[in-house]
């Protein structure tokens, strides 16, 4: 009886051990995620409101030490906004965005994001009811911050909301006047 209780006590320790392990041994891990963009334009653009889109791609998690790991991206993301004046339209600004952010935990399952993001334009447009011209003379690279939030379960499924503050101007207006990106981002995925 002595022997099987030291047995039992000795596979439970090392099973016990070897469940503890910390969020470092998990090395890099890769996922997809997709959510909701609201998006505006900022500075001297007037009568512009939110545009709402997607965004959807790859993510990837290289965890450094349990503290801190790096999360870069390579996400579709739809932004411009929407016009209020006469006749409305939309300004529709499609990039393909790479943003590398370090994450912080900040409490069991919450964290901390924030870092540089570039932004590569495949299409702009301006959208009416009767018209989809394409805008001219817009910057194809659009460099950017971001901060967030990311919730994330024991299955891997995260929750995220972001703000990206853009820091180029997109050329919309011209030489004379700024218009950069300002996007609120709420997303869901999955790490593997």
């Amino acid at each position: 009886m002595k022997k099987t209780i030291i047995v039992l006590s000795a596979i439970f320790i090392c099973t016990f051990v070897s469940a503890q392990k910390t969020k470092q041994d998990e090395g890099i891990k890769l996922g997809i995620k997709g959510g909701l963009n609201i998006s505006n334009l900022m500075g001297d653009v007037k009568d512009v409101a939110i545009r709402t889109s997607i965004h959807a791609g790859l993510v990837a998690e290289v965890i450094v030490s349990d503290n801190f790991s790096i999360q870069p991206e390579l996400l579709y993301s739809g932004q411009g906004a929407s016009v209020t004046s006469t006749g409305g339209g939309r300004i529709k600004l499609d990039y393909i965005t790479l943003p590398v952010l370090a994450k912080f935990p900040i409490a069991k399952s919450l964290s901390l994001e924030t870092g540089p993001q570039v932004g590569f334009l495949i299409s702009g447009k301006y959208k009416t009811n009767e018209s989809n011209d394409k805008i001219e003379n817009l910057k194809t690279i659009d460099f950017g911050l971001n901060a967030g939030l990311n919730y994330e379960l024991n299955n891997g499924v995260f929750f995220q909301a972001r703000y990206n503050l853009g820091l180029t101007d997109t050329g919309f207006l011209g030489d004379n006047k700024r218009a950069s990106n300002a996007v609120i981002q709420f997303s869901i995925g999955k790490l593997f």
